[in-house]
């Protein structure tokens, strides 16, 4: 009992922590095992900052997973907009790779020359391209008409919030979870 008890209470504690339900979190620790070949932790392929290779484990995940959790339809508006502020953090802090509160030039390119280099017809002048074609737009939308000498430091948080507002993250950024025996009978 010992075991199962442990086991049943650290699934409570993660209830608490990321808002999934216990099934939900079991679907997701199911997915976890898939990913890392049945390890306790899921390293990044790439190295990180530090020279080491990145590694999560299960509760990481679950936390990172937890930002795109569905919205509880009861939730009130305030409720609404304060974990539409949590995902839209989380997703700057993507691409703010040095956490000093302002997504560079240069981060962004990185981001969208990572996230357009599994595609084999876009080179990678292109991808810089699309990344310095919209920073001038979030330059447009922040700041507005800028000076020919002024120059755009990078998008703040409250930068990033005015470019997407109007967009409907809650719906695009979230995990949907499929009933495994309903997928069993499409196969």
């Amino acid at each position: 009992m010992g075991a199962a008890h442990s086991a049943s209470e650290e699934v409570r504690e993660l209830v608490g922590k990321t808002g999934f339900s216990s099934d939900q979190i079991e679907q997701l620790h199911r997915r976890f095992k898939q990913l890392s070949g049945d390890q306790p932790t899921i390293r990044n392929l790439r190295k990180g900052s530090s020279g080491l290779a990145d590694e999560i484990n299960f509760e990481d995940f679950l936390t990172i997973m937890s930002y795109f959790r569905p919205i509880d339809v009861t939730m009130d508006e305030e409720q609404v907009q304060l974990c539409r502020k949590e995902k839209l953090r989380f997703l700057f802090h993507m691409y703010d790779s040095d956490s000093d509160g302002r997504i560079t030039l240069e981060e962004y390119r990185n981001v969208v020359e990572e996230l357009l280099s599994g595609n084999p017809h876009i080179e990678k002048e292109s991808a810089r391209s699309i990344a310095d074609g919209a920073m001038m737009e979030a330059a447009s939308v922040c700041v507005g008409q800028m000076e020919p000498d002024q120059v755009y430091e990078g998008i703040t948080f409250d930068d990033f919030l005015k470019i997407w507002q109007g967009i409907d993250i809650e719906t695009k950024m979230h995990v949907r979870f499929l009933n495994v025996e309903t997928m069993a009978l499409c196969h």
